[in-house]
């Protein structure tokens, strides 16, 4: 999460240093391939990225990089903690595509979860008073619904696919995605310009690896809790960099969002321990 703040934080000074937002999200794609492949050939591991499944990865970076055009964007268009706040909303969107698109059954609890982050949200955006930029705050939102289609895409890839080959492909697609926008976006750039573009960049790679490691050696609630405590370096990035505290408002809704996540990551814990008890006492029954 420190890693993941510090790129965002890198994103946003670059952005507001005059770097377009294709640009960049080009440079954070393109860096991680040759790292990617040079790591993997040191250890001869190349064959890691076979796979039968490229127009699936296709499909996951495509959407990908509409969610890091939505993450970069809040990121530059809102001060740090109120944009890493918003994407929190995370869950709250799984659980709705998981009732809606899934049709699987949501209980009260995650329900009310959804209500009481939802509830944040509006407590930080407060509309009608614009306190924040409203362009930023649907990129927040729309980060957060991406995101959580993502997420499926990647539990889908999971079964087949090493998670270095999910992260090396929708490194590969998402710069061929955003190649053919260059031309009418890249400008000239200072040297401090291109290290900001490289820190992006390698950053953002070393930051996927070590949540993908994070998903291998932890349970998947206990990773999604830590989730939160990026909101302490993006305020404390906020205010060394930019001299910005959180508003009373942000302080109010941010908990709410929060507490919504926890739930329901509580919630699919204790109903994947149930889901797995049941299991292994029908196995035990049929045996």
């Amino acid at each position: 999460m420190l890693l993941i703040s510090t790129m965002f934080m890198i994103v946003k000074y670059a952005g507001e240093s005059g770097v377009a937002l294709p640009e960049i999200m080009f440079w954070r794609q393109a860096v991680c391939v040759p790292l990617l492949l040079g790591w993997l050939a040191m250890n001869g591991k190349l064959s890691m990225l076979r796979t039968q499944r490229l127009p699936t990865h296709a499909r996951r970076a495509a959407v990908g990089m509409g969610g890091m055009v939505c993450n970069f964007g809040a990121a530059i268009l809102l001060p740090l903690a109120e944009a890493t706040t918003l994407g929190f909303t995370t869950p709250l969107f799984a659980v709705i595509l998981t009732a809606l698109v899934l049709r699987e059954k949501v209980g009260p609890w995650r329900w009310l979860a959804v209500v009481l982050g939802f509830a944040g949200v509006l407590i930080i955006a407060q509309p009608g008073h614009q306190p924040i930029s409203l362009l930023g705050a649907a990129a927040g939102l729309g980060s957060g619904l991406l995101v959580a289609v993502v997420s499926f895409q990647i539990k889908d890839l999971a079964r087949s696919e090493p998670p270095i080959a999910v992260v090396f492909y929708f490194a590969a697609f998402g710069s061929l995605l955003m190649a053919p926008l260059l031309p009418f976006v890249m400008t000239s750039h200072t040297a401090f310009q291109w290290l900001l573009l490289l820190g992006v960049g390698v950053i953002g790679t070393i930051a996927q690896l070590f949540l993908t490691a994070s998903l291998r050696f932890g349970s998947v609630a206990s990773v999604i809790v830590m989730d939160y405590s990026a909101l302490i370096w993006a305020t404390l990035y906020g205010w060394l960099i930019w001299d910005h505290l959180p508003p009373t408002a942000t302080w109010l809704g941010a908990p709410a969002i929060i507490a919504a996540g926890i739930t329901i990551a509580w919630r699919e814990h204790k109903l994947g321990k149930i889901a797995a008890l049941e299991a292994k006492a029908q196995a035990e029954t049929q045996s």
